[in-house]
């Protein structure tokens, strides 16, 4: 069965960082886009931050303060994410895309940044 499990969510002050990582089992395929979505209450969910064979691309309103990376050996994905802000409170989730085009979620990481 496949599991993408995310960590690293937390209460961080403004200005703090914080590194989500997510690791996936079970997925028995090659992994060509992995990518960090988030939701923030009342809000749908937008793309952070994508990583694949063409590279990387963030939502511009992270650009400069979030960094995404992947271990394609460990199925893992990161985000580094430093000079928080408020509005960056939300349920982070992972997603990866396989080679076939099979789509996995994990089931969210909770970081909320205090003002």
């Amino acid at each position: 069965q496949v599991q993408l499990v995310e960590s690293g969510g937390d209460l961080v002050q403004a200005g703090g960082s914080l590194r989500l990582s997510c690791v996936a089992s079970g997925i028995r395929e090659s992994i060509y886009t992995m990518a960090w979505y988030r939701q923030a209450p009342g809000k749908q969910r937008e793309s952070v931050a994508v990583i694949s064979g063409g590279g990387t691309n963030y939502v511009d309103s992270v650009k400069g303060r979030f960094t995404i990376s992947r271990d394609n050996a460990k199925y893992t994905v990161y985000l580094q994410m430093n000079s928080l802000k408020p509005e960056d409170t939300a349920v982070y989730y992972c997603k990866m895309i396989s080679q076939h085009l099979n789509s996995y979620w994990g089931r969210g990481t909770q970081v909320t940044v205090s003002s």
